[in-house]
């Protein structure tokens, strides 16, 4: 590629950055900003989400057959309700969960989804005249005082009907429901009459009434119920979530800014410790964060609270690719070699790194999109297109602009690729350490750290959230502070023991929750008393959660589940890519002592075990592998290169090698998400503090644990071997 070639490209990249930042602030003309072309969550939009399980001992083709047609049922029946954009999708094997954005009435939507809506006309003696099935319409109308609906049959409803209308006016069963007489036709609703009307004449032409003193809404609700159809399987709410919009939109706001914040000292920072290098990675930078934005908006991915936890976080990533890349520039031209030939050097021997980095992140990204819920699967989405992104950028356009640099007369000089002078880097830590001397040490702390943790959470338990334990959530806006005992005390009569705090600025809302899974009737109760009480209205209610205790069981098994599942398939890749098992078992080793610390971390300071909670987890199994894959990458390239040195000095000599690198980028993923956790609300914050804490311990264990333990499992192989030789000589004599 020629030099005038690359110019052209370079600048054609430049405007194509620059126009994507413009319009994703600002928008230009039928291109709508950014923020407007996304589509977002309930958790921003607010709306409601249920998620119901089918009471059925099916399995099987079976099970998946039924579920498919409740699936059908319930869309149609959302769609009956006029709710644009609503989701209906078949969750695990036995359950439906179902999104409506926006829902006016949230309980009466979580009713309406969840009802049998089982219509059915019988005789005095119970004998079927017609079923649902046959309803061809329904619609309300009104006699001026009372709302009633008016239904329609098909063909073979209509002659039905007909046919048992004259079989009630012949009286020719012998009633066996009480109350009936054999005149009369009863329709039930779910398996209560409604109303059981004497047959005054034959009924043809397929039309009919039914009243039960309705209002207008149990009316427009019933009459929709009827024409979506009746449900193959009764199903039981076991989670539900309500979400005010007020509330999404202002954590999307505090998100954007705290984002911009975090993203502004990621550029200082880069430009401050690598110069030129630094501005050309904020470029790419610039340009991965417009591609990303606008991949999300053309594949027509659902922007979640948690997915901007997950863009944050792959803007660390995007910065690691490339500080990977910078270190390995740094060392061919302090090894003497010109910048050009440096360049083209740096950016061959870090591409293994960075891709091998990257997929191991990716692996877990699968596995977490195949095992976790919607909201854990969006995350995993939105860190996907990430890792995508982030390579490209890293690869094609940083390599871009820096050969360029390398080409150019003016700044293909040491000091605008952070290296002084004399041949010597620019870094902030200059000391080396006997890392491998001393790892007994960090053995110990680590261990440490893990069994108090382990026994903090045995003798006082782990802080799960509802979602583990089951419960409800209750969030509402007093619009001033009200004493948590006045709280308490307006509560009382449901018994239902609550924890009461306070949220939002000013301390005026209150979060109630408990540990009793509330239904929707039940909810409805508490949120009257509490509008009797504080003089609050529905739209004071910001939102309401409801797990079910199976949820939380559920929720165990899968994180076990994923962590194995995602933990074999990195083991398989270090293996394949390291072609050696002690790689692969050390990196692994790793992985579940960062895991075993942050879960004695949340012991020990008594934090909310929960569903982001384990979302985090998940992404940590493979964020924190970067830095050991990292690190092991230099220990097989200086094990070739320098045998006679011996592994123990290899060992530290790659660890320090590439130490400036691996706290730098753990540094930059902090910054960003620092401002996030200050800033942002809690839903955010539940993601972001284990990712936090994990960061540090997956930087800790790659210097600290895993190299140590690769070193002690080549050690006991020599010695293996020794003791096998020894033998051999013994048996000879």
């Amino acid at each position: 590629m020629s030099q005038s070639f690359k110019r052209v490209l370079a600048g054609l990249v430049l405007i194509i950055t620059f126009f994507a930042w413009y319009v994703s602030i600002f928008g230009i003309g039928s291109m709508n900003s950014a923020k407007d072309a996304l589509k977002y969550g309930l958790d921003i939009n607010g709306g409601v989400y249920v998620v119901m399980e089918a009471q059925t001992d099916l399995e099987g083709e079976e099970l998946r057959s039924l579920m498919e047609q409740t699936r059908a049922v319930i869309d149609n029946r959302v769609n009956q309700m006029g709710v644009a954009e609503s989701s209906v999708t078949i969750e695990g094997s036995d359950r439906i969960r179902v999104e409506i954005p926006g829902a006016e009435d949230a309980d009466e939507a979580i009713k309406a989804v969840g009802k049998t809506a089982q219509l059915k006309f019988v005789l005095a003696d119970g004998s079927l005249v017609v079923d649902g099935s046959h309803v061809k319409d329904a619609q309300i109308a009104t006699d001026g005082s009372h709302y009633k609906i008016e239904l329609e049959f098909d063909s073979e409803g209509a002659s039905l009907f007909e046919e048992g209308t004259r079989t009630a006016l012949n009286k020719t069963v012998t009633p066996s429901i009480e109350g009936m007489t054999a005149d009369q036709i009863a329709i039930v609703l779910d398996d209560e009459i409604i109303v059981h009307p004497n047959v005054q004449q034959v009924i043809s032409g397929g039309q009919c009434e039914v009243t039960g003193g309705y209002t207008k809404e149990e009316a427009s609700t019933t009459a929709a119920l009827i024409r979506g159809g009746a449900l193959p399987v009764d199903l039981v709410e076991v989670q539900s979530s309500v979400q005010a919009a007020s509330i999404g939109a202002d954590a999307l706001d505090k998100s954007i800014i705290a984002g911009a914040i975090g993203i502004g000292i990621i550029f200082i920072l880069m430009i401050v410790f690598y110069g030129l290098l630094g501005l050309v990675a904020d470029i790419a930078l610039m340009l991965y964060i417009a591609m990303f934005i606008w991949s999300m908006s053309l594949f027509n991915v659902v922007l979640t609270l948690p997915g901007i936890a997950a863009l944050i976080l792959s803007i660390g990533m995007a910065v690691d690719a490339n500080v990977i890349i910078f270190a390995r520039i740094k060392e061919e031209i302090c090894a003497g070699k010109s910048i050009r030939v440096s360049v083209q050097a740096g950016f061959k021997n870090a591409l293994s790194t960075v891709l091998d980095a990257q997929i191991t992140t990716l692996i877990a990204a699968v596995v977490l999109y195949e095992v976790g819920t919607t909201s854990v699967k969006g995350f995993a989405l939105t860190l996907m297109i990430g890792i995508i992104i982030s390579i490209f950028t890293a690869v094609i356009i940083t390599q871009l602009f820096i050969s360029l640099l390398a080409e150019s007369k003016k700044f293909s000089k040491n000091k605008y690729f952070g290296v002084n002078e004399d041949g010597t880097p620019k870094q902030f830590l200059h000391k080396t350490f006997s890392f491998i001397r001393h790892r007994k040490v960090f053995y110990i702390i680590s261990a440490g750290i893990i069994i108090i943790g382990f026994a903090v959470t045995f003798v006082r338990g782990m802080n799960y959230g509802i979602d583990f334990t089951g419960g409800t959530m209750i969030q509402v806006d007093l619009h001033e502070q009200v004493a948590i005992s006045e709280v308490e005390e307006a509560v009382k009569e449901y018994d239902l023991n609550p924890s009461i705090i306070y949220s939002g600025e000013g301390n005026e809302q209150v979060v109630i929750k408990t540990i009793e899974a509330l239904d929707t009737d039940q909810r409805a109760e508490v949120v009257k008393t509490l509008e009797e009480n504080f003089g609050i209205t529905d739209e004071d209610v910001l939102a309401s959660e409801q797990f079910g205790p199976s949820v939380g069981d559920e929720l165990k098994l899968n994180a076990v589940k994923a962590v194995a599942i995602a933990s074999v398939g990195m083991l398989i890749y270090i293996i394949f890519r390291f072609k050696s098992w002690k790689y692969g078992l050390s990196a692994i080793a790793g992985v579940v002592h960062d895991v075993l610390l942050v879960i004695a971390f949340y012991g020990i300071f008594g934090f909310t075990v929960n569903n982001p909670f384990i979302a985090a987890i998940l992404t940590l199994v493979g964020y924190s592998i970067n830095d050991t894959i990292v690190i092991f990458d230099r220990i097989r390239e200086n094990t070739g290169l320098y045998r006679k040195a011996g592994l123990e000095a290899n060992i530290d000599n790659s660890i320090n090698s590439t130490l400036n690198r691996t706290i730098m980028t753990s540094l930059t993923t902090l910054v960003v998400m620092i401002p996030l956790c200050i800033m942002v609300s809690s839903s955010i914050r539940e993601f972001i503090i284990p990712l936090m804490v994990g960061i540090i311990v997956g930087c800790y264990s790659s210097i600290f644990v895993c190299s140590p333990l690769y070193y002690d499992l080549c050690k006991s192989g020599e010695e293996s071997k020794y003791t096998k030789q020894i033998k051999r000589k013994n048996k000879k004599k």
